[in-house]
């Protein structure tokens, strides 16, 4: 599955009845506790970054993902408004836009 696909079966499932879905009652939930839930994720696959373990970061990592887009959609931020703003940062080294942020 691409993040496109997943954001795009994130977004179907706003609607959807929290008891039929996962990504559904997280969001009737609200922003806060999909961002919850997304810092607990994050700091799962930190935790296995810096153990090393390989497999388990990876699938950290998918779950801290999906979150990650779960809690964005939760504030109507989308997948391609993300990509936007990478691309936009693209136009400059990565160093230059730290400091322009000051």
């Amino acid at each position: 599955m691409t993040l496109s696909n997943l954001a795009a079966t994130i977004e179907a499932r706003k609607g959807a009845d929290p008891d039929s879905s996962w990504t559904a009652m997280l969001l009737s939930k609200g922003p806060e506790k999909c961002a919850e839930k997304f810092g607990e994720e994050a700091v799962e696959a930190i935790i296995e970054a810096v153990k090393g373990d390989r497999d388990k970061l990876t699938a950290e990592a998918a779950d801290a993902l999906y979150h990650l887009l779960v809690m964005c959609a939760a504030r109507d931020v989308t997948l391609a408004d993300i990509e936007a703003e990478l691309t936009r940062r693209t136009v400059q080294s990565g160093i230059a836009e730290k400091a322009a942020r000051r």
